[in-house]
């Protein structure tokens, strides 16, 4: 039998795992290309970036197009179910929090958790709260100290939830999309509160999962929305470095304007629509670590066909420490310019909505 394209010549299982199903290419990984937004159906579509995977660095390159008419940004063509397990995987096996890459760190610390909880104390003690892409569990956790007496539920797609709820930071685990009508249908009508951080843009199908939101909500219940704001003038004058363009695996990034009339439209009153403390410090050192990773020696790999030579290693190693010091100096910067961005337009990094939902 020949061998694979791309097989290793250093048996490693993973390895050989990853050239056979890199030996046809990653066209495979996509759907057709649409030619209308997904959000409105305009056909008045531009790109407006084009990306290799900048974090794992795995084979492929994406696109971003972007709707003229309603400001939509999204994958296209995007990743099918086999695509995006092909590259979340590994991914999720090492927890990004905690790691001092500046890139991985751009997640919640505790006390930006707690934070995002106090939000919520106008509202009342919540008996129950879904986090939706809970992940670790890591927001439920901290939103303990602020609600003792709240249920905290988490909803993920990836097996974390049961870890999380296992480590007592939730105490139901279901896994899943909300978009999936069998978990919103299961789950109705049993949480005064959802919040729902970043993760619209990992959804393929961000309407449904936002009426899938709405669907386990109570009547007068609140939710939650933050998300990468598309409008930042970050996202123009970085491009494909920008954080938050998240290549492979954000397939959607919504602008607030486009959100709070969805959310209007499904009987809600929005109540907070907040452009400036959600801003994370982070684009600059972030984008940095991304360029500099992408021409540094590549790091060794189960996806690259052979392991890297010793003098290969060594190479990165030293390149890498030479380097570390100017990421540090931009993370820096980046915590020094954030009350800045914050107070003026345009500049902050994210946007964070708060509504109500109205109708039973």
């Amino acid at each position: 039998m020949p061998p694979l394209p791309y097989a290793s010549r250093v048996y490693d299982p993973r390895r050989v795992a990853y050239a056979a199903e890199l030996a046809h290419g990653t066209d495979h990984f996509h759907e057709p290309r649409r030619e209308d937004c997904p959000w409105c159906g305009s056909a008045r579509l531009r790109t407006r970036l084009r990306a290799p995977d900048l974090l794992q660095h795995k084979p492929g390159t994406f696109v971003l197009d972007r709707c003229r008419d309603c400001g939509h940004t999204f994958q296209n063509p995007r990743l099918t179910a086999a695509g995006l397990a092909f590259y979340h995987r590994d991914h999720d096996e090492t927890d990004p929090e905690g790691l001092p890459d500046p890139v991985l760190a751009l997640r919640r610390s505790h006390r930006r958790h707690r934070a995002d909880a106090l939000l919520m104390r106008g509202v009342g003690e919540p008996e129950s709260w879904l986090d939706v892409g809970t992940g670790h569990g890591h927001f439920p956790a901290a939103a303990k100290e602020v609600f003792p007496y709240t249920s905290f539920d988490g909803l993920d797609p990836t097996p974390r939830v049961v870890r999380a709820r296992a480590a007592g930071r939730i105490e139901e685990a279901h896994i899943g999309h909300l978009a999936d009508p069998g978990v919103a249908q299961r789950l109705r009508g049993r949480y005064d509160v959802v919040s729902i951080f970043h993760h619209l843009a990992h959804a393929p199908d961000p309407r449904a999962e936002l009426r899938g939101a709405l669907t386990v909500l109570r009547p007068g219940g609140h939710l939650l929305v933050e998300l990468p704001d598309p409008r930042s003038a970050f996202a123009l004058l970085l491009g494909k470095w920008w954080p938050a363009h998240g290549q492979p695996r954000h397939l959607h990034l919504l602008p607030a304007a486009n959100l709070l009339a969805e959310l209007r439209s499904a009987g809600c009153t929005v109540l907070v629509t907040d452009r400036r403390t959600p801003h994370r410090p982070g684009d600059l050192s972030a984008a940095l670590a991304l360029a500099l990773a992408h021409v540094l020696p590549a790091a060794d790999a189960p996806w690259r066909s052979t392991p890297p030579s010793t003098p290969h290693r060594a190479l990165r190693t030293l390149l890498s420490a030479l380097t570390s010091p100017l990421v540090d100096a931009t993370a820096l910067l980046d915590h020094a310019l954030a009350p800045l961005l914050r107070r003026t337009p345009g500049l902050s990094n994210a946007y964070r909505v708060v509504a109500r939902r109205d109708t039973a």
